[in-house]
C-alpha cells in the first residue's frame, strides 16, 4: 500500500485534463468557434483505481461576451480500513478571451504539501509562476493541461499543479471503444503520451472523452459521465 501514499504530480497532471481541433464543434459565438465546449457546460468524471472509486474530475464553462472562464475541480481519497491514506484536492480557474489563455489561477493540497501557480498575458505572452516553477513565458503554442481543449497534444503542457513545463510526445493510436459512466460506451480516438508524461487520453467528437495512466502498478481511469 505504501506506493499509493504519494501520488506522482506528472500523472495526475491537472488542472482540473490533452491535438488537432474538433471542426464539427462548433459554440455559438465566433471568439469559440473551434473550442470544444459541452453544449451543457459541464464536463464530468469518475475517478477509478483498479475499478473501484477514488474521486472525481469536474470543469464548469461560463461564457460572457467574447469572455470563457473553465473552472475545475478535482477530489481524490483512497482509504484503508476506514484510515485516509491519501487525499488530493485541485482548484483551478481558466480564463479565456478572443479564442486564448488570458489567466490561470489555482492552489493544490497534495496530501498536505500545498501547490500554486499563477498566470497572465502581457505583451510579451503569457506570464507564468508557480510554487515550483520560477518565473517565465510561455512557449507561444503552450496550453494548460486541463485536457478539455484538445489542442493542448500539440504542444507544451503548463503544468496547473505548480506551473512547470512538460513537453509531452504525443503518439496517435487509433480509435478504440473505451468504458464510460453508467456502465456505457464511448468510441474515440487513443492518443498514447510518454517523455515527461506518461498517460493515455481519448478524444471524440465531443470532446475529453477519458484518460489513464498507472501508479505503483495499479491503473487509474477516468470515465466520463453523461
Amino acid at each position: 500500500m505504501a506506493d499509493w501514499t504519494t501520488i506522482s504530480r506528472r500523472q495526475v497532471v491537472i488542472g482540473g485534463v490533452a491535438l488537432a481541433l474538433l471542426p464539427d464543434l462548433l459554440m455559438p459565438s465566433s471568439a469559440y468557434a473551434a473550442l470544444p465546449v459541452p453544449p451543457s457546460g459541464r464536463l464530468g468524471f469518475n475517478i477509478l483505481r483498479k475499478g473501484s472509486p477514488l474521486g472525481s474530475h469536474e470543469l464548469t464553462f461560463t461564457q460572457q461576451s467574447d469572455k470563457l472562464t473553465v473552472q475545475v475541480e478535482v477530489h481524490l481519497l483512497y482509504k484503508l480500513l476506514g484510515i485516509t491514506l491519501y487525499h488530493y484536492t485541485h482548484h483551478c480557474t481558466e480564463s479565456w478571451e478572443g479564442g486564448q489563455v488570458v489567466a490561470l489561477d489555482t492552489r493544490t493540497d497534495d496530501n498536505g504539501t500545498p501547490h500554486h501557480m499563477t498566470a497572465r498575458r502581457g505583451p510579451a505572452g503569457l506570464v507564468v509562476q508557480g510554487s515550483d516553477a520560477p518565473r517565465y513565458v510561455a512557449p507561444a503554442n503552450a496550453l494548460p493541461a486541463t485536457h478539455w481543449n484538445q489542442r493542448e497534444l500539440d504542444g507544451p503542457w503548463i503544468n496547473t499543479q505548480d506551473g512547470k513545463l512538460a513537453h509531452p510526445h504525443v503518439a496517435p493510436a487509433g480509435s478504440e471503444v473505451i468504458p464510460a459512466a453508467g456502465g456505457r460506451s464511448i468510441e474515440a480516438r487513443r492518443y498514447n503520451l510518454s517523455g515527461d508524461v506518461q498517460m493515455a487520453m481519448w478524444y471524440d467528437r465531443q470532446g475529453w472523452a477519458g484518460l489513464s495512466f498507472e501508479r505503483g502498478g495499479s491503473p487509474i481511469r477516468y470515465e466520463r459521465r453523461a
